[in-house]
């Protein structure tokens, strides 16, 4: 495809088979054509045999196409032209849909001013702020899944130059797990200018120098299928979508599951065919297809968007001080009072690790029981359910804190016990720097939105710690952002967590985390 500026973008076409012309899915990725996301979709010749053309682009300094890479800065007049271009194709009958998740979910969005609009777009696990729906959390970096992709569009830099030996380094490093440790440094040496070190050099606390994307309010109109998974770190972006599509006056489809970013355990492809045939070959309606389905956590069976939660949505906690050492000491009381105070004492040498959840590398529900044995884990569980509960929303956890350090990290886990197993439902974290942490005050800790029913019998289980690592990077303690791996300077935090007027709820499912 030819750019005004004289770059080509490599593109790859598939095609029904026969004479004729055909609506065309277009998907504008960084990873190399041929793949053309089949880790999670169907491959283009399952769409081709249903009767469409399927374009699968590299975009600029990716793969086999030209020019540099700049990443999602240049995909606004990159992806005007490229919606051009595909209507003008003699295959093409001028219906446009896109397609696509993660990068290549946002490239769907992102269109010059007064640019061409698609006819329908189905983006997946994307958001338009690449600070709290593509690099951080609560004030924290996103730290071994930035890296990793940081250092694999790292790697791609090098294999384009020639560099093999470089390329080499980079793979040995993921393959190995140094770069947890060692993945800033390989930045700074083989993609000193590339987005993934741009966005560790920002702070995560605060949107200046960051990039929040603004599609025409013309494009969010359009027919949208959304997706997104609740062991998805970009979730929250899916669902800020929606809001803007409603309140753009659009009806957009919308699909959770109980997916990470890369298993979809069997995939939506039907469901996207009947999406893209009623938009560009207008056949039929939802073909008994619900408008909005969310996958329940506890049950495994779809839903609705959920109405306000008929039970309990609101919790205090209780401790006589014990709740890091005995895992079934800490109470999370429904109603009544909560009180005490709680020491977590955290020790770089061992910081807590995260598991599963959003951020992990291990994304997805994991039984979490030996982590609450810690004694750098605080835990606050319910007595056992007398009857149902759903808990729909986003968990907020609201407490005063103080340590005796200049920073500190606070990481929730919500999770069901069943049958004496702790299954983790959601977490988060929320970072706190500077010498005002030695002060009590009250902090707000958000963690990943959820649809869960738990049964009667099962309990609720609130878990704190102040690490999560890998997924964040260690706190040192002394004030400064940490961008390293934890180091001699790094320091011993205690915690003085204080429970009197501590207060776990839920908010609205779509409510924005910060």
């Amino acid at each position: 495809m030819p750019c005004p500026d004289g770059v080509r973008l490599a593109t790859r076409i598939w095609k029904p088979t026969g004479p004729g012309r055909w609506p065309l899915l277009l998907m504008r990725q960084p990873y190399g054509r041929a793949i053309a996301s089949t880790v999670t979709y169907a491959h283009p010749r399952w769409y081709a045999s249903h009767g469409y053309a399927v374009a699968v682009q590299d975009v600029r300094g990716r793969g086999d196409s030209g020019g540099e890479f700049a990443g999602f800065a240049q995909e606004a007049g990159d992806g005007a032209v490229a919606m051009a271009w595909v209507r003008s194709l003699p295959y093409a009958n001028g219906r446009v849909g896109t397609y696509g998740f993660s990068y290549q979910g946002l490239t769907q969005l992102l269109l010059n001013p007064g640019s061409p609009l698609p006819d329908a777009l189905a983006p997946a696990m994307a958001g338009l702020d690449e600070r709290l729906h593509w690099a951080s959390e609560g004030g924290a970096h996103w730290w071994a899944l930035g890296l990793g992709w940081a250092l694999q569009l790292a790697a791609e830099t090098r294999r384009r130059a020639g560099d093999e030996q470089g390329w080499f380094r980079l793979r040995q490093s993921l393959e190995g797990g140094t770069f947890l440790r060692d993945g800033p440094a390989l930045l700074e040496q083989h993609d000193p200018g590339g987005m993934g070190l741009g966005w560790l050099r920002l702070d995560p606390a605060r949107p200046a120098g960051w990039r929040c994307h603004q599609p025409a309010e013309g494009l969010m109109r359009q027919p949208m299928l959304l997706v997104g998974g609740w062991h998805d770190p970009h979730l929250g972006g899916v669902l800020d979508l929606r809001a803007r599509a409603l309140a753009a006056g659009a009806d957009p489809w919308l699909r959770v599951g109980a997916w990470s970013h890369l298993n979809w355990a069997g995939g939506l492809d039907r469901l996207q065919l009947a999406f893209f045939d009623r938009h560009l070959r207008d056949r039929g309606d939802l073909d008994g297809h619900p408008r909005e389905a969310l996958a329940d956590l506890g049950t495994g069976l779809w839903g609705g968007w959920p109405a306000e939660p008929a039970g309990a949505s609101r919790w205090a906690l209780r401790s006589n001080g014990l709740a890091a050492i005995d895992a079934g000491e800490g109470r999370l009381l429904p109603d009544g009072e909560g009180g005490g105070v709680v020491w977590l004492v955290h020790d770089p040498w061992r910081p807590a690790p995260g598991r599963g959840g959003h951020l992990g590398l291990d994304a997805g529900l994991v039984d979490r029981t030996d982590l609450d044995a810690r004694s750098d884990v605080a835990c606050f569980t319910s007595a056992p359910l007398a009857a149902p509960l759903q808990l729909a929303g986003r968990p907020v956890l609201e407490l005063e804190i103080s340590c005796d350090q200049d920073g500190f990290d606070l990481c929730g886990a919500l999770s069901v016990i069943r049958q004496g197993r702790a299954w983790q439902l959601s977490t988060g974290v929320v970072r706190a720097l500077g010498h005002h942490c030695r002060r009590r005050q009250r902090r707000r800790l958000s963690l990943q939105p959820l649809v869960a029913s738990l049964a009667a019998g099962e309990q609720l289980r609130l878990s704190l710690a102040a690490a999560a690592w890998p997924q964040v990077s260690v706190n040192p303690g002394h004030g400064e952002a940490p961008l390293a791996a934890v180091g001699s300077s790094h320091r011993v935090i205690t915690l003085d967590l204080q429970l009197a007027e501590a207060c776990l709820r839920l908010e609205p499912l779509d409510s924005r985390a910060d």
